[in-house]
């Protein structure tokens, strides 16, 4: 396969994958308690990447290719900081769409795309002309969603939205670590780390009913072994030798596969005003990617 081909269908295919989990998460809600959920989905893609690093080092090692994943110590370090940010991240939204369409949550968690090069000034690193305004889109398209009558927010809107900050902060967490070790090793630690975290607090704060799993096993595992094991590594596929800024913003399609697939799956139906503000949320995670022009003094060094 092209490259070119790649860098196209993969993030794509995650993207829409990412898109559609949001229906299996918000059906779960009525049946499973949101750290019991997290536990389940982190513990079965534990398996599923772990399946996964093994196939790429046999792969590896008929290439002839090194298969180091790096220092242990950060590996381990690493997944285990990664793990509790995604914990946290995960069960805020599963707790948020318990009472917020799938669509709406998907454009709500689609603000950590503007919100991790924001967050970046406090690490000093300058936010370019496009993400400041990107942000100011975001911001206008988060209150049409979630602002009704007296300015009001919506508990469930705010657990959301409380996510996306959490998930700006995973992926500037995963970026530092990832540099140091494999990927999906990476990612394996991560989602046990997960897994742990959420299985002690749904034992301390839910009632544990076994039923309320078995009745929501389908959509547990969809996002378990889909949503994060085969959207993870099309992710990393994709990701490699290819153009960053496209492929992430294919990826950030998750938020328009949500709302398209609420509206089939789950017949819900949002207003002009909260459509409006998904179009302006949208733009926002498609501008705040895009490279600024360059300066005309770096043109003038250049030539």
């Amino acid at each position: 396969m092209k490259n070119k081909t790649r860098q196209i269908i993969f993030p794509t295919l995650a993207a829409l994958i990412w898109g559609t989990a949001f229906v299996a998460q918000s059906v779960s809600t009525d049946h499973v308690g949101p750290f019991a959920f997290n536990a389940s989905r982190s513990i079965i893609a534990f398996f599923v990447l772990l399946a996964v690093s093994a196939l790429f080092k046999k792969v590896k090692a008929k290439r002839g290719e090194a298969t180091s994943t790096g220092s242990k110590k950060d590996l381990i370090i690493g997944g285990i900081c990664c793990g509790i940010v995604l914990a946290a991240a995960s069960n805020f939204q599963q707790a948020g769409l318990a009472d917020t369409a799938p669509g709406k949550a998907g454009f709500i968690t689609a603000l950590y795309v503007v919100l991790v090069p924001v967050l970046g000034i406090f690490l000093r690193r300058k936010a370019s002309l496009p993400v400041w305004v990107g942000a100011v889109l975001a911001v206008g398209g988060l209150y049409l969603l979630c602002i009704k009558d007296g300015f009001s927010v919506e508990k469930s809107d705010l657990l959301v939205l409380v996510c996306a900050f959490i998930f700006a902060m995973h992926i500037m967490c995963v970026d530092h670590f990832v540099q140091k070790t494999d990927g999906v090793m990476l990612s394996c630690v991560q989602f046990l780390t997960a897994g742990v975290v959420s299985a002690v607090l749904s034992l301390i704060f839910e009632k544990q009913d076994i039923s309320g799993i078995i009745e929501c096993a389908l959509p547990i595992l969809y996002v378990g072994v889909f949503s994060s094991g085969v959207a993870y590594t099309l992710q990393i596929l994709a990701q490699k030798d290819s153009d960053p800024t496209v492929v992430s913003i294919l990826l950030s399609l998750e938020s328009v596969f949500s709302v398209l697939a609420g509206a089939v799956i789950l017949g819900d139906r949002l207003s002009g005003r909260e459509y409006l503000g998904c179009v302006l949320m949208f733009a926002a995670v498609v501008l705040a990617q895009l490279p600024w022009p360059p300066s005309l003094k770096d043109i003038n060094q250049k030539l």
